[in-house]
């Protein structure tokens, strides 16, 4: 006990500090009244939304690691995302919304998109018997049906529509701000206070459908709570954000790796990491002064590499080996 909550605050002082980094690069904040309106206006909604973005991105695919007994659940990976973008491209360049109802009508859209991916993924991988690479295959047939239909809208949505959409997809916080934050943020910190208080149920689907129902626990239902949950956090987190690689499926297989299975500590702290990981890629932003790159740029280019890196030395496929379950 003493040691997990030693590694938390550690964590959440690491958070502390790359918040404290993103205030000293404004040195004139306390006397400028121009300073604070840049800071207050721009610098906070996108330090906010990166939190928010990185906790309930890295939150959800622990979560799915575990429900879908899949070490490679990501939400890009699987097709959640893709489901996600689908509905914010049918929106974006559709025109079915006017531009004010955005704000709470682009969130609904993508959580609708993200919820239908995780069910057809769900039942496709059951039909297969939710073996790892029964989850996989799935997700790529919901991503490239995704895909087609995005392509589909391309061809017929106007150029400006498609190169707002285009930017948006490959991930951005510069388009944040505090009305679009008031309904995103609340469904956020929801989706994650209810993954917070479930983590501890979550170790019990490591022990099987009936030994989990012996300790109290119906996995059905609790899996069926915890996709409509993580669907949630990935279209709400894909509407304010754009579709962002790599990080939920890195940052809880490491810790996985570094801390052991339980979720107790796991889910938490996969929040505060990811958390971590995208105040660090705010930083690299703001030292690029006038170039503000992807955010899936910088993601997919710090951990592409590392991926492949764990792939080659069979660390993922070795881990998944040893702990098959059905549900």
């Amino acid at each position: 006990m003493k040691t997990r909550f030693v590694i938390l605050l550690c964590a959440f002082l690491a958070v502390l500090l790359l918040i404290g980094l993103n205030l000293f690069a404004h040195p004139s904040l306390l006397s400028d009244s121009v300073e604070q309106h840049i800071f207050m206006q721009l610098s906070l909604p996108i330090m906010i939304t990166a939190i928010l973005v990185g906790s309930a991105l890295s939150m959800s695919s622990a979560t799915l690691q575990v429900v879908l007994n899949n070490p490679l659940a990501d939400p890009g990976i699987i097709g959640i995302s893709s489901g996600a973008s689908l509905c914010a491209g049918i929106v974006i360049i559709g025109g079915i919304l006017p531009s004010s109802a955005l704000v709470w009508g682009l969130p609904i859209a993508c959580f609708i998109g993200a919820l239908l991916s995780s069910a057809l993924i769900f039942r496709l991988a059951q039909r297969l018997k939710l073996t790892h690479a029964g989850v996989i295959l799935a997700g790529i047939a919901i991503s490239t049906v995704c895909a087609a239909v995005l392509a589909w809208l391309y061809i017929l949505g106007d150029a400006q529509a498609t190169r707002n959409l285009t930017f948006w997809l490959m991930g951005s916080f510069a388009h944040t701000h505090y009305p679009i934050l008031g309904v995103a943020g609340t469904a956020l910190i929801l989706g994650m206070t209810v993954l917070i208080r479930e983590r501890s149920h979550l170790n019990t689907l490591y022990l099987g459908h009936h030994n989990a129902q012996l300790l109290g626990v119906e996995p059905k239902h609790l899996t069926r709570k915890l996709l409509i949950v993580c669907a949630l956090l990935v279209g709400v987190s894909v509407s304010i954000a754009g579709s962002i690689a790599f990080v939920g499926l890195l940052v809880p297989h490491i810790l996985r790796r570094l801390l052991g299975r339980d979720n107790r500590l796991i889910i938490p702290l996969s929040g505060m990491v990811g958390a971590a990981l995208m105040l660090v890629i705010v930083n690299i932003n703001h030292l690029l002064s006038g170039v503000i790159l992807p955010v899936s740029l910088l993601t997919a280019t710090i951990g592409g590499p590392i991926f492949i890196y764990v792939l080659y030395q069979g660390q993922i496929l070795t881990r998944a080996s040893g702990s098959q379950r059905h549900v």
